[in-house]
């Protein structure tokens, strides 16, 4: 056995016989007595590279018979792998080119030549850096860049997964028609639209000349209480308070009438809401009869024809219902809810704030308080159309009537739900981190 020179680490069979012989961890073939040294044939070559036969261990080849030759000391087929140096029989008429093969090989066409597969790795442990070919350089470079990336975007996956998906809220009612599930985001984009001509200017008390911000609080904590009474429906409670303010700032009101003005709206809610519509009687009562009926029906004629016959408009309530199955709320999440959006109607400055808005803090702020930081998710966002920092000035605001609902004059929402039926939410400590 012995090293050759022009390759140091190639190991080549000393002896003249044919066959095959695992030398070095490489397959090489002898051909007798005709064999010339790889060495020799390599300085015959015209331009031929310093390692013309090495293959990067990282490339793939494909499996192929070796040519098929005449010499009996030579397997007929042999399979083209990593390890393999097949022998290739070069013929008088499938001659190369010069600049191929160079004028030695012309001379010796029925001379076999080896070809030794060499793995890249086995280079750089044998031979210097300066000696190992460009390609290999090259191709280590590629590869090492190619991990590079991958690594990049496998980091880039890893982020995309932990991003929180948004829920399809309505998926459980599919099969529910009434929660018409194929046109859900059809009607809320629809209220979205329709919510500005429910929202009045925020100054809107400044026209009128005889009642001001204090006696609209006083008579909704007082319609609160009633709207309690009498067992109403929720969505009747908004749409009396809008129906308030959309009066009053178009119809100047002397102070004797802002009770009966808040009587009929809720009147007229009750009609337009309820299955069971109070009668006129039962809110002259409950107004200790401070006006007759015909006053009553009266007022409700002005209304009707001020607002012009409108008022299927989009309410707090409206959005509150969809902002609340977004957050996935449970009993105590939703009563929270609404205990503030309701301390939100008796306050004159909440009115500049739009319905849909509203309901989004509102959510937002009783989130917070039972969770004890800021919890606004993707799907919450995704379906109120609001960010996080958008809410944070509506969601102070609430925390501050919720610090203050206790100790108020006004104490009608306070009262309602400190009782079991509502949970004793209003026991509740506030968000106050938030505000400060």
């Amino acid at each position: 056995m012995r090293s050759d020179e022009n390759y140091p680490g190639v190991i080549r069979p000393s002896n003249s016989q044919g066959g095959l012989r695992p030398v070095g961890g490489k397959v090489t073939t002898g051909v007798g007595n005709n064999r010339r040294a790889l060495s020799k044939i390599n300085t015959n070559i015209i331009g031929a590279p310093p390692y013309p036969c090495a293959v990067h261990k990282r490339g793939v080849l494909t499996e192929k018979n070796a040519s098929i030759n005449k010499n009996p000391g030579i397997p007929a087929h042999r399979p083209v792998t990593r390890k393999f140096a097949a022998q290739l029989s070069v013929k008088e008429q499938q001659q190369p080119s010069l600049k191929e093969v160079g004028p030695s090989a012309q001379q010796a066409p029925n001379q076999l030549v080896d070809c030794v597969i060499i793995d890249a790795d086995d280079y750089k442990n044998n031979v210097d850096d300066h000696d190992v070919p460009m390609f290999v350089h090259h191709t280590e470079a590629m590869m090492e860049e190619i991990d590079r990336m991958d690594a990049e975007i496998e980091m880039e996956d890893v982020d995309d997964v932990e991003e929180e998906p948004a829920v399809d809220i309505d998926s459980g009612d599919r099969k529910n028609p009434l929660a018409v599930t194929e046109y859900i985001d059809d009607l809320y984009a629809h209220y979205k639209r329709a919510e500005s001509s429910s929202c009045v200017p925020p100054n809107y008390m400044s026209q009128q000349f005889d009642i001001n911000e204090r006696m609209r609080s006083i008579l909704i904590d007082w319609l609160i209480e009633v709207h309690y009474k009498f067992e109403l429906m929720d969505e009747t409670l908004y749409l009396t308070v809008n129906l308030i303010d959309r009066f009053l700032a178009i119809q100047s009101v002397v102070r004797k009438k802002l009770q009966l003005v808040g009587v009929t709206a809720m009147l007229l809610a009750c009609k337009y809401e309820e299955v069971l519509v109070p009668v006129v009687e039962d809110l002259i009562l409950i107004s200790d009869k401070a006006y007759s009926r015909q006053e009553v029906l009266d007022m409700e004629k002005l209304m009707i024809n001020t607002l012009h016959f409108n008022m299927s408009l989009p309410t707090p309530y409206v959005f509150l219902k969809r902002f609340l199955k977004a957050a996935q709320s449970d009993k105590r999440l939703e009563l929270l809810s609404f205990f503030i959006i309701e301390l939100c109607l008796v306050e004159y400055e909440m009115v500049r704030f739009s319905p849909s808005l509203l309901a989004a803090a509102a959510v937002f702020t009783a989130q917070c308080t039972l969770s004890g930081f800021k919890q606004w998710s993707k799907t919450s966002e995704r379906h109120a159309n609001y960010t996080q920092d958008e809410l944070l000035e509506c969601a102070k605001l609430m925390v501050s009537f919720h610090e203050k609902a206790g100790r108020r004059k006004l104490t009608g929402v306070h009262k309602k739900y400190s009782m079991s039926k509502y949970g004793y939410t209003a026991r509740i400590k506030p968000a106050v981190f938030l505000v400060n």
